[in-house]
């Protein structure tokens, strides 16, 4: 389980360092590829911890979504 985590932990980085770099659309490209590779993750999940953890991994990417699309979040105060 821990090699598959420390993967994801890469590529989120990399989609991190892409956004610092104000390359967005390769930000975006990467986001979507490891969206993918978690939700093939979910799938075959057999324990509550990784389950957890791949729904931790899930939300990080929520925001750097948010963070790359410039969308707001709808809280009522906009």
């Amino acid at each position: 389980m821990n090699t598959k985590f420390e993967t994801l932990k890469a590529d989120v980085q990399e989609i991190i360092d892409l956004i610092a770099a104000k390359n967005d659309r390769e930000a975006n490209n990467k986001l979507l590829e490891v969206s993918e590779t978690l939700d093939e993750m979910i799938d075959f999940a057999e324990e509550d911890e990784e389950v957890r953890e791949i729904s931790r991994y899930q939300v990080l990417l929520n925001q750097l979504h948010v963070k790359i699309n410039g969308e707001e979040q709808v809280d009522g105060d906009a």
